[in-house]
């Protein structure tokens, strides 16, 4: 787990404060790094509060054209570290994987094996076990991160925003009132989830144990 950096003052110490609204923010973004176990530090120079996750930096230095040429998504199966991949659970015929790059902290996906870009392309074994996957990776957050909700869909095709068009995959991500989308515009702050072994660590202690694929 990343370490909680020291913040050099308290809102809520100051009997005398007036900032009721600086003071609600203040208590809103400590309780959120201490619900998710992530870095906490006070104000830089632009003024802004920032939670810690320096994993992304392979994400920002990417070359921004690499996505359209591989397709990890075949090769994550393969992977000698489960750790490593962000794989938590192998089904017979789909799988449930951390979404390297999340949209929340928690982001998780689920993918068939073979390479189909449509739910139509799935058999009948296929896409039943697809569905009842995403249903188990909604209940490892659940009992893992006790999120207050989910965004739960696809995107298919180019043109329907999927970074990966080749390859179906289910986006299942958790979601807190007042969580990421909502914090730059009024808490004056940029949140970034904890580090992803931590993560998968986390996790994993709630997926299923075993390896269901033949």
């Amino acid at each position: 787990m990343l370490e909680r950096m020291q913040t050099k003052g308290n809102l809520e110490d100051d009997p005398h404060n007036t900032m009721d609204v600086e003071a609600g923010k203040y208590r809103l973004l400590r309780n959120m790094a201490e619900q998710h176990n992530i870095g906490f530090s006070d104000k830089s120079a632009d003024g802004l509060e920032r939670l810690h996750a320096y994993w992304r930096m392979a994400y920002i230095k990417a070359p921004k054209t690499e996505a359209r040429h591989q397709n990890p998504f075949k090769h994550i199966p393969h992977m000698e570290s489960e750790r490593e991949s962000g794989l938590l659970f192998r089904g017979k015929h789909n799988y449930i994987v951390m979404n390297r790059y999340p949209y929340n902290a928690g982001h998780l996906l689920v993918a068939p094996y073979g390479e189909v870009s449509r739910l139509a392309e799935l058999d009948t074994a296929e896409r039943t076990e697809h569905l009842d996957l995403v249903i188990e990776a909604e209940r490892i957050l659940t009992e893992a991160l006790a999120p207050d909700g989910f965004n739960v869909g696809y995107n298919l095709g180019s043109a329907g925003g999927a970074g990966i068009p080749t390859h179906l995959h289910c986006h299942i991500v958790p979601r807190w009132s007042g969580d990421t989308n909502f914090m730059p515009v009024i808490g004056n702050t940029r949140v970034l989830p904890e580090a992803m072994e931590a993560m998968w660590e986390r996790l994993r202690a709630f997926a299923p144990k075993g390896n269901q694929r033949s």
